[in-house]
């Protein structure tokens, strides 16, 4: 069986005999590297891409005949133009529905480190990012903002994200904007159902009551707050430059009622704690405190969350997220903070958006 019968049969595309013939060669010369170039080209024709590419990068490895190097490259190009028309075809028709073109988010989850080399080859060859860029894109650990767009698009690369098992989720910002938040100003009692006195967006004053089994997940996080002080380490005659120090946090503890499709928001600074249930006073697992110390105050407050809600799952890495959805500003800007008496708007946009984003995708 002879190189040029195969050439002839990809000259007319009949793939088919090229196969059988192509059996037949490899059969007598396994490791004839012309035998393996074809095979790729027969992977290429039925857009087995990845299986071309493989046997493709396999030859440039080990084969040093100057023309099966230059069609290896030449493969490897064709399949590189293929996939990104194919992939920008796929996104067209996932955008051609008008809902599919309202703005959303894609938030990747953190990946296993005995998963992250084979990830992140296979997020680069979805991203066409080359394999050092994609590994840092990848989370450690919690979720990191990664691409605003269509919702349609981002569902495409989501699906294809899913399909080699990087986890990653996505919505729009008009879910998000669309889930009420009610601001708890103390609970009034807890059993044998929970009653809460809280104000609406708008500040209409209220009570909401609930079983504690309608609580899903609850959501904590800590939000900086900045003094702008002056740059003492400059060198002398250089003008002294202000910059932001942390001085401290607000907390912040978010409980979600999926089936009432709304969020109960608590914030240390707003937290009446001289009104409603005293909850130093509810048993050995709390603690007795001084009423004027507002932080020990907020900790008996979780301690008390806790022991209703022990088995629900708790969402605590907002700082690891918050990082990276600063970097947004622009859609911070476009999200809600609902968090009153607290001056820097991009972490409490930041820290709603990472509770919506919780509820959202529990939702889904």
């Amino acid at each position: 069986m002879s190189l040029d019968q195969i050439a002839a049969a990809f000259d007319r595309q009949d793939y088919n005999l090229a196969t059988r013939l192509l059996k037949e060669f490899l059969r007598e010369s396994p490791q004839n590297p012309w035998g393996h170039l074809y095979k790729a080209r027969l992977y290429e024709a039925s857009e087995n891409f990845e299986g071309a590419t493989t046997i493709y990068e396999q030859l440039l490895k080990k084969v040093t005949h100057p023309k099966i190097v230059s069609h290896a490259r030449q493969g490897l190009q064709r399949i590189k133009t293929k996939t990104q028309v194919l992939k920008q075809q796929a996104i067209e028709q996932a955008k051609s529905a008008p809902e599919n073109n309202e703005p959303g988010l894609l938030i990747l989850e953190a990946i296993p480190p005995d998963t992250r080399t084979q990830a992140a080859k296979d997020f680069a060859r979805i991203f066409n990012l080359d394999v050092y860029t994609a590994r840092l894109h990848l989370p450690n650990r919690g979720w990191k903002m990664y691409r605003l767009g269509a919702i349609g698009e981002l569902n495409f690369y989501q699906q294809q994200l899913k399909a080699v098992n990087i986890p990653a989720f996505c919505t729009t910002e008009l879910a998000l904007k669309a889930i009420p938040v009610f601001e708890v100003l103390y609970f009034l009692d807890y059993a044998p159902k929970a009653v809460v006195v809280c104000h609406n967006e708008t500040g209409q004053l209220g009570s909401l009551t609930f079983d504690w089994s309608e609580i899903n997940q609850r959501i904590e996080g800590q939000l900086p707050i900045f003094e702008r002080v002056v740059d003492g380490s400059v060198r002398k005659g250089v003008e002294r430059q202000r910059k932001e120090k942390t001085l401290d946090y607000v907390q912040v503890c978010d409980l979600h009622l999926p089936k009432r499709r709304c969020i109960l928001r608590m914030c240390d600074w707003r937290y009446h704690f001289d009104q409603g249930i005293e909850f130093g006073a509810m048993g050995d697992a709390t603690i007795e405190l001084d009423q004027s110390i507002n932080r020990l105050h907020w900790n008996s407050l979780l301690n008390f969350l806790t022991e209703q809600l022990d088995e629900k799952p708790l969402w605590s890495d907002f700082a690891v997220f918050g990082e990276t959805a600063i970097d947004f500003p622009i859609l911070l800007d476009r999200i809600p903070a609902h968090i009153e008496a607290y001056e820097s708007a991009s972490w409490a946009s930041a820290f709603h958006l990472y509770s919506s984003l919780a509820f959202s995708r529990d939702s889904v």
